[in-house]
């Protein structure tokens, strides 16, 4: 497996308060890794600094051999790191098929008076996405309510269409920032299977910033905790579980 995504010496401040410090991780070829810690550790400020929201005070992110490092969102998604978001972003007044078109259209080579005067490449290169996105959809079961406004389908739906509409971006690197948030035991469970279908089926990394450490232990070959904006431990599940200062960030005792 080859080194995907490299953070070295990676710091972001707001003003006096340093929200992330010297957050150090590496993610190879296939990996499942977890991100983990309590409330307000810095997690969401690490991956908005991994997808260009945030440009980092200091530091620097190395992914497939590129330095991205201060580069815009779009671009970032561009090169391969597509993401999800704690709370869902879909286009609630489009269709299910629309919020996936979108993100195929990425990577469409058609220009843009093409596009308006609906001339040249740009029939081709749409039906091409529209196969694509339809074909996504029956693979995510959601191809049934491909013309549903997406404000309409239910919670776990949702989840599963925003994960659908990062994969159109055709990723090497997929954030997940808490899937499993608002699901019920079963939407759980079936996250669980999807997640290591997503690897094994699309061929790329995962990274999930998740709280249901059930989740997290089963489906993680690696786990970083992160702890007031620091790596406190990394390490398999095993040796997360079973570290004390693991415990006595969670819990507050070493008992």
């Amino acid at each position: 497996m080859g080194r995907l995504l490299e953070t070295s010496d990676l710091s972001k401040s707001f003003g006096g308060i340093k929200a992330v410090q010297n957050f150090l991780i590496h993610i190879d070829e296939g990996e499942v890794i977890g991100l983990i810690g309590p409330n307000g550790a810095g997690k969401t400020t690490a991956f908005n600094l991994l997808t260009g929201v945030y440009t980092p005070t200091t530091g620097k992110i190395l992914f497939d051999g590129k330095d991205i490092t201060g580069r815009k969102p779009y671009q970032i998604t561009a090169l391969g790191i597509a993401r999800t978001f704690q709370n869902i972003r879909l286009f609630g007044e489009l269709s299910v098929l629309e919020n996936v078109k979108i993100a195929f259209t990425l990577h469409a080579s058609y220009s843009f008076p093409e596009a308006i005067l609906r001339l040249g490449r740009y029939g081709r290169e749409e039906q091409i996405i529209d196969d694509r996105a339809r074909e996504l959809l029956a693979a995510f079961k959601l191809d049934s309510l491909a013309d549903e406004q997406a404000k309409n389908l239910p919670y776990g739906q949702q989840r599963r269409l925003e994960i659908a509409r990062a994969l159109a971006t055709r990723p090497k690197l997929l954030l997940l920032d808490e899937p499993a948030a608002g699901m019920n035991p079963q939407e759980t469970k079936e996250l669980t299977e999807m997640i290591r279908w997503i690897r094994d089926t699309y061929h790329l990394s995962i990274l999930l910033i998740e709280h249901d450490m059930a989740l997290v232990m089963k489906i993680c070959e690696r786990i970083y905790v992160l702890d007031y904006g620091k790596i406190l431990a990394e390490g398999n599940p095993d040796e997360i579980r079973n570290n004390s200062a693991v415990i006595k960030a969670y819990l507050g005792t070493e008992g």
